[in-house]
């Protein structure tokens, strides 16, 4: 099921990009075109969710597969290195909102500003270098409006998607004594938004207590958590 989940998700990500480009026509006056824009910021999304799901090797149990899909979703995403990803997310896990996570920044629970110090933290010239060339080859090939609109706006809207839901909404202060010891929020029970809002990564709580759960998944976490003896985490939106 997790190489089948993570196919799909690069599938049609390419597919409704390559959809958009060719054949959805630019205009402001169009409504379609920003719902297609949000879907497509959506689908970005999900392609960096099959990197985080390879990362905790839950889309195969052979390490390589799980490297390949890895690799391939988050160059995909945004040129971005798989191997730095996965050492930082690492320390995130192991140390969640304290000096130690790469992730987290305690010198301000602004979101404008830790989101501006997170994109640096992962930025570098090879990720630039590779961005540039291919919005250059884009660019010879279609309107650059279009790919500016349709490449480049959905990706920073998923970044932004995937910061507020997976990093800053769970882990800012206060850290309450329900999220221990993972210091993490997580969403009330509402599968539907859940899946709408990050692919279930909402139900932070529950992705650290058990990150080797596929986010397909996490919904049933979720359940678990509900009913389970442990006292629920702290609740949110």
């Amino acid at each position: 099921m997790g190489i089948f989940f993570a196919t799909a998700v690069i599938l049609l990500w390419g597919g409704h990009l390559a959809w958009m480009l060719f054949f959805l026509p630019f205009s402001l006056s169009n409504p379609w075109m920003y719902l297609h824009i949000l879907l497509q910021a959506y689908l970005y999304t999900g392609l960096f969710i099959t990197g985080h799901d390879a990362m905790h090797g839950n889309i195969s149990r052979k390490k390589w597969v799980n490297t390949l899909f890895g690799n391939l979703s988050t160059y995909l995403f945004a040129g971005l290195s798989y191997k730095r990803l996965r050492k930082n997310h690492g320390l995130h896990h192991k140390h969640p909102a304290e000096a130690r996570d790469p992730d987290f920044y305690a010198g301000s629970q602004n979101f404008v500003k830790w989101w501006a110090v997170f994109m640096w933290r992962y930025l570098s010239i090879v990720q630039l270098v590779i961005m540039a060339v291919v919005y250059n080859l884009l660019i010879l090939a279609f309107y650059e409006l279009k790919v500016l609109m349709y490449w480049a706006l959905p990706a920073v809207l998923g970044t932004l998607q995937l910061f507020w839901v997976g990093v800053y909404w769970p882990h800012r202060l206060p850290h309450l004594p329900p999220m221990e010891p993972h210091k993490a929020r997580t969403q009330r029970k509402n599968h539907f938004w859940a899946m709408l809002s990050c692919y279930f990564f909402g139900y932070h709580w529950e992705h650290h207590q058990d990150p080797r759960v596929p986010w397909w998944r996490l919904y049933k976490s979720k359940q678990a958590a509900d009913k389970g003896p442990q006292p629920s985490p702290a609740r949110g939106r």
